[in-house]
This record gives C-alpha cells, structure tokens and sequence, in this order.
C-alpha cells in the first residue's frame, strides 16, 4: 500500500489522473468499511482529490460513495434498487444487517440525543456513559424491571452498536467522572443513517416505539425482543 506521504505529496501525472494504485489505496479501506479524516487524514485528503474517480470506479461494482467533509467520514453503500434495475445486476457486496428493535430503538434515541447536543452548540463530541444511555431506554420499560438485568441488557445492545460504527467506546477520558466506568462517543455516522427527514418523525416513531414495548413481559428479556430494522 502506499504510504502516507507518498498520497500527500505525489505528483499529477500529465493527464491529471492519480497512479492506479493511490485508488487501489482508497478504495479497499472503504470496502472494508469508514474512512475518518480524524483517524487517516493522508488518505482522506487523497479521497477528497479523487471523489469522482473513486465514485465511477465503485459505480461499476453496484455501490455508491457517500461522503461528509463537514463532519469527517465516508463510507460505501449498495445503490438503491429501483424496479428498472436489470437482472444482470452485480451481487450485492455490502449486506443488509438485520438489528433487533431494541438496538434500532437504542440508536434512534442516540439519535436524538446527538441532534439535541448540536443544537447546544458546545463541545463537538457527544460522550455518554453506559447509564446515561440506560436513561435513555428506562422511559420506554415497564415500572418494575430489574435493575441489575436491564443494565446487562443494554450493554448488550451497546456492544453490538459499537461494533456496527454508531459507538466508539472510550475507556478513560470519561472515566474520572463516571465513577470508573466507559465513555461511548456516540459516531456522527450516525447522521448518515438517520436523516432529518426521519427525525422530524421522531416523536410518532417513539410513541409506536412505546406501544410496542407496552406489549412486552416486564423484564429485560422482552427488551431483548423486537422486529428487525435495516442499517
């Protein structure tokens, strides 16, 4: 792979193109999943250079480039379907994830709570702890359920939605505050996934949200329960 300085500093070469293996460099990174300018910012610059040719060059495998300067991340995603697609379309290389309704709950009011902390206007990232998130949820579950179980339950989900991109799990810089326990930074990625549009719903969303949990056993368990969502 190139390294770092090699993408900064190259030369164009005449035809303005960049050398097939600074795309090679780019594209595999996106196809193993986000590029953030915070952790690569060699290879974002880079990306920044060759939009289109990264764009044309993923068009052709079925996939599109989505990709936010202002809040520092890009990704790939499969093009939308659309019922004048031809049967001879490629095989989909990024697959639907199935996620339960409490992890899509979970990360609908993550949501929520990030556009709310941006409206305050303060510190760029948005750090919870694993019980200010548990705040979160607790409006939504019957009175009477066991603290101990929920608070399991919820790591549980937590877990999985950092190990979807949405949550980055920071182990000291919150530490001091929350009597020992893990921040989470809660990923802007999670804008990309999450639209305005979607959230402008939000509060109906919620309330069929809560009807559903209200259908649950009281106990962590029916947490743990629910329909599955697409991310």
């Amino acid at each position: 792979m190139m390294q770092d300085q090699d993408l900064d500093e190259a030369p164009l070469p005449a035809n303005g193109a960049f050398p097939d293996l600074a795309l090679s460099a780019l594209v595999v990174p996106l196809l193993k999943g986000v590029l953030y300018r915070e952790a690569d910012g060699a290879l974002w610059h880079a990306l920044l250079n060759l939009q289109p040719t990264v764009r044309d060059y993923v068009a052709v495998l079925g996939l599109e480039l989505v990709l936010d300067d202002a809040e520092g991340y890009a990704f790939l995603r499969s093009q939308p379907e659309s019922e004048d697609d031809s049967a001879d379309r490629p095989p989909r290389l990024i697959a639907r994830r199935q996620l339960s309704f409490p992890v899509s709950l979970t990360l609908a009011l993550l949501r929520k709570k990030l556009a709310e902390f941006d409206a305050t206007g303060g510190d760029t990232r948005l750090v919870l702890t694993l019980d200010e998130i548990a705040e979160l949820l607790r409006v939504f579950l019957p009175a009477g359920t066991n603290e101990a179980k929920l608070i399991d339950q919820i790591e549980l989900h937590v877990n999985k939605i950092v190990e979807l991109g949405f949550l980055r799990r920071l182990r000291t810089e919150t530490g001091a505050r929350a009597g020992g326990q893990s921040g989470y930074e809660v990923r802007r990625i999670l804008k990309a996934f999450i639209d305005a549009q979607w959230l402008s719903e939000f509060d109906i969303r919620l309330a069929a949200y809560q009807i559903q949990l209200s259908g649950l056993p009281g106990t962590p368990a029916g947490l743990a329960h629910g329909g599955p969502a697409d991310a």
